[in-house]
């Protein structure tokens, strides 16, 4: 089966030509105010406007209240909410009732007891990350013990994520700073990654 793609972090009108011709499966908006990589959600809706058909989006939380994640899910601005910070069980059945749209969430791997928490969760994808969008990797080889699909996200770029797409195997691939100059997107590092990734169909 082949790697999905999510590139996160996406800010300006050039970001999103850009995915337009290279086609990720996901793009992900960060809707925490704490991160340089912040959009409020009126940018997201203009943006997503321009946005090609068939690239869902995904908007990135960090313990944002459950009736604003699921206002923004449920009017349509996002299709996905990934949830980044400390939102436990009882947060993701909190939002369940407040909407039925897709949730992953993210867990940041340090040791086999993460592993353990993230294979529990009920979220209907998890993403595994080394920390917080900070461009590192984590020890891939903890990774052995899961068993349902995930996303792969920390420190991947155009040189490693062949390995990773090799030897893990994971659903998607998440990219944010390994696609960027100056904190920017660079539309050849994504173009890279992609062809990477995706090989000769790319």
């Amino acid at each position: 089966m082949k790697t999905l793609i999510k590139m996160c972090g996406l800010r300006r009108p050039e970001d999103i030509e850009a995915v337009n011709e290279l086609r990720p499966d996901y793009v992900g908006f960060v809707l925490f105010p704490g991160s340089r990589r912040y959009v409020t959600p009126e940018t997201v809706k203009a943006l997503r406007v321009g946005l090609a058909p068939g690239i869902r989006t995904v908007g990135v939380f960090v313990d944002e209240k459950p009736e604003n994640v699921a206002w923004l899910l449920e009017e349509g601005v996002i299709d996905i909410a990934q949830l980044h910070g400390n939102e436990d069980e009882a947060y993701l059945e909190s939002l369940r009732g407040l909407t039925e749209k897709p949730l992953i969430k993210a867990f940041r791997i340090r040791n086999e007891a993460d592993i353990q928490r993230a294979m529990k969760s009920s979220a209907e994808e998890i993403l595994l990350d080394a920390g917080a969008g900070d461009g590192k990797t984590f020890d891939w080889n903890l990774l052995a013990a899961v068993t349902r699909p995930y996303f792969l996200a920390g420190g991947l770029n155009p040189e490693n994520v062949p390995e990773a797409v090799r030897t893990l195997k994971p659903y998607a691939v998440d990219v944010s700073s390994g696609i960027e100059t100056n904190g920017f997107k660079d539309k050849e590092k994504m173009r890279e990654f992609v062809r990477k990734v995706r090989g000769d169909r790319a």
